[in-house]
Parts: C-alpha cells; sequence; structure tokens
C-alpha cells in the first residue's frame, strides 16, 4: 500500500458490544433471580464485554494491513479520520454508497463459511463508489449478532480487509454488535459504507452520453449478492443440500459455489478513468438487473439496446433458470446474469477503452449500444437470448 504523509495518522475506532435486548421471558427471569438476591452482570444479560475487546486485539493486524494514502489505520478513539490532502486530492467531491449483502447471509450461517461474505460486503458498496467516477478511500462495517463468536467475527471482518485491500480502501471503524434476543444464537446481519472522493468536473455520469455510444460489459463471478431469496427457494424445491456437489460446479460443494463472492470492478475502473476521458457512465448491475439500473445513468430520451446472445453466462445462471423454472425475463430482473457491470462510452473511444480494460485482466464484451427512445419505450431492450443451458449433472 501508499506510504502515508506526515500528519496524516488515522484513528480507527471498533465499538464493541451494544445493550441487551432480551426477550420479555428472559427479562422475567433475570427481574426474579434479582428478588432471591442474586446480582446481575451485562454477561447475565447476554453480552460478553471480554469477547468483544479480545475481538478488538485480534482484528488490529488486519486493520493494519488496509492501510493507504491518507490513512494509517490503528484501532482506538471514537471516530475514523481520513487526510485527503495526503491522498493527493485538490478540489475534491465525496462519494458515499452503503450497502449490505441480503439473504446470501444465511448461506454462509448454514455452511458454516464465512471467509468470503466479507469481500461481498466490501464490493457491494465500492462497485456503487466507483460508477460516480469516485476513487473508494475508506470502509466502515457493522456486524450485528445475537451472541458473539471470536471466530466467526473474525472471519467475516478478514474477508471485509481483503476487500478493502483490493478495491484500495482503508477499513477505519465499524460496529461489533451483540444484541440477544433480537437475533437467534449463530445468526448475523451485516451492513458496509464506503466514501470515496473524485476531483470536481470528474464525477460520472457525463452528460454527453448519446445515441451510438457502445456498451461493454463486464464479466460476473456469478450470483454476486442479490437474488438470494430467490436463490434459496430454488435450492430448497432441488431437494439438494447445501453440501452436495454443485451442479454447475461438481468440483464444490453447492453452499461453496453459490458464496463465490461478488467481484470488485473498482481498480480495472479506475485505472480506465485515470487513463483518459473516454468513459462517460458506468452502471453497477445489482437488483433489478440490467433493465432497472442501466436506465438509472441514462438521460432521458435515451435507452439501451443489448444483445443477450453477447453475454457469456455463467453455468450458476443456467442451473437456477432450469432447477426453478424461472424464465428468462425474470431471470433478467432478478439477477446480473453474468454482467456485473456495465460500461457507456463513445464509440470512436471504444476499442481504448477495451484496451485498457484488458491491460488490467478484464474482458470486456461488446454488449449493445445507446438508442433514441420515446416516452412510451422500455428504457431497455433486449435482442437475442441468453445462453441459459441447464449444466448436465
Amino acid at each position: 500500500m501508499d506510504g502515508v504523509a506526515a500528519g496524516a495518522r488515522l484513528r480507527v475506532f471498533r465499538r464493541r458490544s451494544k445493550g441487551s435486548t432480551q426477550s420479555d421471558a428472559e427479562l422475567r427471569s433475570m427481574a426474579e433471580s434479582t428478588k432471591t438476591g442474586g446480582g446481575l452482570t451485562y454477561a447475565d444479560a447476554g453480552v460478553d464485554i471480554d469477547a468483544g475487546n479480545a475481538l478488538v486485539e485480534r482484528l488490529k493486524a488486519l486493520v493494519r494491513a488496509t492501510r493507504r494514502s491518507g490513512a494509517d489505520a490503528e484501532i482506538g478513539g471514537f471516530g475514523g479520520l481520513f487526510d485527503l490532502k495526503a491522498a493527493g486530492y485538490v478540489d475534491p467531491i465525496l462519494v458515499a454508497a452503503n450497502d449490505g449483502v441480503g439473504t446470501k447471509l444465511k448461506i454462509a450461517i448454514e455452511t458454516g463459511l464465512h471467509d468470503t461474505i466479507g469481500i461481498d460486503l466490501v464490493a457491494m458498496s465500492v462497485n456503487d463508489v466507483v460508477v460516480q467516477g469516485a476513487e473508494p478511500l475508506f470502509f466502515l462495517d457493522y456486524f450485528a449478532c445475537g451472541k458473539l463468536s471470536g471466530d466467526t467475527a473474525y472471519e467475516v471482518v478478514k474477508g471485509i480487509a481483503t476487500g478493502c485491500i483490493e478495491a484500495g480502501c482503508a477499513l477505519v471503524g465499524g460496529e461489533t454488535a451483540e444484541m440477544p434476543g433480537m437475533y437467534a444464537d449463530g445468526d448475523y446481519d451485516l451492513a458496509g459504507f464506503a466514501v470515496g472522493a473524485a476531483e470536481r468536473g470528474k464525477l460520472l455520469p457525463r452528460r454527453d452520453v448519446t445515441a451510438g455510444d457502445v456498451l461493454l460489459g463486464l464479466g460476473s463471478s456469478g450470483v454476486h449478492s442479490n437474488g438470494y431469496s430467490l436463490v434459496r427457494r430454488i435450492v430448497a424445491r432441488s431437494g439438494l443440500g447445501l453440501d452436495a456437489p454443485a451442479p454447475f460446479a461438481p468440483e464444490t460443494t453447492l453452499g461453496r459455489a453459490l458464496l463465490a463472492p461478488t467481484k470488485l470492478y473498482v481498480r480495472p475502473l479506475i485505472a480506465a478513468l485515470k487513463a483518459g476521458h473516454a468513459i462517460k457512465a458506468l452502471a453497477h448491475i445489482t437488483g433489478g438487473g440490467l433493465p432497472d439500473n442501466l436506465p438509472r445513468v441514462l438521460p432521458d430520451g435515451l435507452g439501451a439496446e443489448i444483445d443477450l446472445s453477447a453475454i457469456s453466462v455463467p453455468p450458476v445462471f443456467g442451473w437456477l433458470a432450469s432447477a426453478g423454472g424461472v424464465a428468462e425475463p425474470e431471470m433478467l430482473r432478478t439477477f446480473n446474469c453474468g454482467v456485473g457491470m456495465v460500461v457507456v462510452v463513445g464509440a470512436g473511444e471504444a476499442a481504448s477503452v477495451e484496451a485498457a480494460l484488458k491491460a488490467e485482466g478484464e474482458a470486456p464484451v461488446r454488449i449493445g449500444e445507446i438508442v433514441t427512445i420515446s416516452r412510451a419505450d422500455d428504457p431497455v431492450r433486449f435482442t437475442g437470448a441468453l445462453a441459459l443451458d441447464a449444466p448436465t449433472p
């Protein structure tokens, strides 16, 4: 990671346990204990401060590993600081985003595989920041549980740190909330918050998006972090256990395959943005798929025409469509279907942007173009068909 300028030291905070939210029955039981002479402690209420403190000590090395220019991550203090000047910004606009990972958490909890869900948490927010043309700078997380398991929390935060390092942002703080009675033992929830910056005048989308601009699709790593309520229903309908071989990836289990982490697009996109001024807009394809997310970055009177046959569809989507009997339009409105990010670029500059992305390890595919539409038209229209061939068992 980059060095830190003098005076740019960051004090990272991480709160410990929240107050208890015991059920009425549990509170009555404790009240009876008090009446009979038993004194209560916070641990009696289900909150273990010592366990929280021990977790913070374990996390220190993970936090330090996310250092970058503008941040020298050390746990302590009440808030996280970031030095924009030390990070090289002159007249920045801040961009903030927050998100969770939805019911993908249920698969992590049921399988006991917690090592990658933190990457999902980071990716969902930093990918939203970069589509504004901003560089993600720092990240904060919220981890809530019924009973704190230091090992589980450590694995989750380790994934968060991994995601932060890959995205080039510092993990500057977080909250660990132990709330017995609010969550069942073993359950937990996550939320993430990312803040980035762009120099004034460099924000996306640009105002010069026009008909004829090219749409480049960047491939996804799989389902990412949207649509898991439907995924879980399909798994139940299939009769397969999460420990069974995945029909679309028999070398691993179904649970592990469905937990493939959300792809981070930050580094290749930042590199392409810094290479020139060719990118006009970016769209992160999350819940709602291409039909709902692409129009968010297009001006009135413009839409997108996409050739579905140009998209390389990961095998997981063929299995989901087949096992769940999910029609193509529903697949497109629920999942990314193989395209996790769309890049809008002028036709004359598409080749240079493709080259910049390829230099960073991406494999952009021309999936369509910007077209003129009327108010009565769908903002995104499709030609061709998705290659949703079900995998052979």
